[in-house]
């Protein structure tokens, strides 16, 4: 048996506020491996999976030296990549071996701003709209292609090189190398004004930034890196000032699909809020403690995480849709031809401790979030309490009687007179205690008051939040938070009221299997949620099939466990998230505390016709 570590490397939505500086979260990740490799009695913040040896390179200058040999290449990439920087780099290492090469940019081809703007414009809303719609625009519609297609390779070169976002659409038959960036600094990098829009010449405010990229820079860069896959010689990381870490596709492609039969760990990142709080600063080694609070771990939202790799050392983080593009089936199982390759549970944890409340919210139904924003499935969500002080509370659901128009009176005179809301006249408040879990469907008024850390176990979806009343606060940079009062009285189920909440909106645990050293717990979520979930409870040992479905995991009690698949071992430790694919088939989980281990595992349900059609 091969016994592996997944070692920690220390390396929007209108409810989600921007820290203003990367200062306030923890530090960039490395771009290879410190002396001090794992933290091996706590959260590992930079999760890593081993290639083996020589499987990644580092430097521009390696990178130099393989495009040298070469009479063309095309280098291009995702939006967020700093491309004058790539060039000056690659220049200088070229200069140094006394190599001439010949550039052309992409960027020279795009439309001009102004028909980009045009473009985009339906997809993005009002402009004080927090939220647009899923663009159906594909990148060569930025494009003057037909010029772009035109180039020819220069002569009296050692190498042609075409750069910039786009240059594939040249269909030269030469070597692709694809550059990515992740979503969290891409965000830095649009917060500090160094990179904007597909297709912009200027910057934006962030906010404006971050909704077009959403709606249209990151649906039609993700279509168009699936339709170039199998072109794609290197693929580079360039996250860090100065440096790239790289690899041959191969190699990557067999990293994946051993990724996509046993167990993994996406890198989780972090936020503060307005709410945010004190668990995740004072617990988690690694995070900055300087920072004003937490508020959110991005703990499994793989729209926006990424999995990092390493070979000798050396790191390389590729987004998680390159997993779902290599082989979704595997990764889903009998869930995968309605899904695609969208990866629909999500984790993050929403950190009250000795915070505030989170806003009064609900999210959109599933027609509306069709019809409006372009979605296939909805923000359905549940709150697991993972720790909580004495006291804590989740707001959810109405009080029995509730009048809409009394409700919505006091909120629009709270949104314009800065009053504050007596909010349990209309909303229940229910005592929190570790382990309940809290159904929230959607249209279902909620919030998660101070003093919780949750593990929130949700659809995918993760912007749409609706949010009615905010406790008058500001976010971070001094400025009011949006109220989308009208979004949610379009969605607001008024029915989930009285004595129904504590029936229908609160998980009822129910013990399905028994044995001597486990107990397996169900704990049934609502008929609309598409996800599942069970507690397994076990004193040293326990396995599980997958039954042909994806689970996602987290040790919610315990020290830590080893998850045995596939002829290998990793550890997890208490509150990290970890994958196992549907393909992975039977596991075992092994406790590695003193005390019986509790392991949260939520899953596809097998009947979910009845949610989307």
């Amino acid at each position: 048996m091969i016994m592996l570590e997944i070692s920690t490397q220390p390396a929007a939505t209108n409810e989600r506020v921007k820290p203003l500086a990367r200062k306030s979260t923890q530090a960039v990740m490395p771009s290879h491996l410190p002396r001090k490799t794992a933290n091996e009695d706590g959260y590992n913040i930079y999760p890593v999976h081993s290639l083996g040896s020589g499987k990644i390179k580092s430097g521009y200058a390696s990178l130099a030296a393989w495009i040298a040999s070469q009479p063309a290449v095309i280098i291009d990439g995702f939006s967020g990549v700093l491309w004058d920087e790539v060039q000056r780099c690659l220049e200088e290492a070229f200069e140094k071996e006394g190599v001439k090469a010949g550039w052309m940019k992409a960027a020279d081809y795009l439309k001009d701003e102004k028909d980009v703007l045009d473009l985009v414009e339906p997809f993005l809303g009002e402009r004080d709209a927090v939220w647009g719609t899923r663009t159906t625009l594909e990148l060569k519609d930025f494009f003057r292609v037909d010029s772009l297609k035109a180039v020819q390779e220069i002569e009296g070169v050692h190498c042609t090189i075409l750069i910039g976002t786009g240059a594939s659409l040249v269909d030269w038959d030469v070597p692709v190398i694809y550059l990515d960036v992740p979503k969290n600094e891409i965000q830095y990098r649009m917060r500090a004004g160094s990179i904007t829009n597909l297709g912009r010449r200027t910057a934006d405010e962030s906010a404006q930034m971050y909704k077009q990229a959403y709606f249209v820079d990151w649906v039609v860069l993700n279509k168009y890196k699936a339709s170039i896959q199998k072109r794609i010689t290197i693929q580079g990381d360039v996250q860090w000032e100065g440096d790239i870490n790289w690899m041959f596709r191969k190699d990557l492609e067999d990293g994946l699909r051993h990724l996509s039969t046993t167990v993994l760990r996406v890198r989780p990142w972090f936020e503060p809020g307005a709410w945010g709080g004190q668990w995740m600063k004072e617990r988690i080694e690694g995070l900055n403690k300087e920072a004003v609070n937490y508020a959110w771990s991005f703990e499994l939202i793989v729209p926006e995480n990424g999995i990092v790799f390493e070979s000798d050392g050396y790191l390389l983080e590729v987004p998680f849709d390159l997993l779902m593009l290599e082989d979704n089936q595997k990764i889903l199982g009998k869930h995968a031809a309605f899904f695609r390759n969208e990866f629909p549970i999500r984790f993050d944890f929403l950190d009250t401790w000795e915070g505030g409340n989170l806003s009064i919210q609900c999210h959109p139904s599933l027609g509306y979030i069709r019809k409006h924003f372009g979605e296939h499935i909805t923000q359905d969500e549940t709150y697991y309490i993972l720790d909580c002080k004495p006291g804590a509370q989740v707001y959810l659901g109405f009080q029995e009687g509730i009048n809409p128009d009394e409700f919505r009176k006091e909120l629009e005179i709270s949104k314009a007179e800065k009053k504050p809301v007596e909010m349990e006249t209309f909303v229940q408040a229910h005592t929190a205690q570790k382990h309940d879990l809290f159904l929230i469907p959607n249209g279902t008024v909620h919030s998660a008051g101070a003093n919780n850390l949750v593990l929130e176990i949700s659809a995918t979806p993760y912007i749409f939040t609706f949010k009615m009343y905010d406790w008058l606060r500001m976010d971070l940079n001094g400025q009011p938070r949006a109220i989308n009062i009208e979004h949610a009285f379009n969605n607001l189920r008024f029915e989930r009221q009285g004595k129904r909440v504590a029936e229908e909106l609160i998980s009822h645990p129910q013990l399905l299997e028994q044995a001597a050293d486990c107990d397996i717990w169900h704990l049934p979520t609502h008929a609309e949620h598409l996800y599942d979930v069970h507690r397994l409870e076990f004193d040293k040992i326990i396995d599980v099939d997958t039954a042909e479905s994806c689970h996602v995991l987290m040790l919610v009690e315990g020290v830590s466990v080893l998850v045995e698949v596939g002829g290998e071992t990793h550890r997890f430790q208490y509150a990290e998230t970890f994958v196992i694919p549907a393909a992975a088939g039977r596991y075992r989980l092994i406790n590695e505390g003193p005390a019986r281990a509790k392991v949260v595992k939520a899953f596809i349900k097998d009947a979910i016709d009845h949610i989307f059609f």
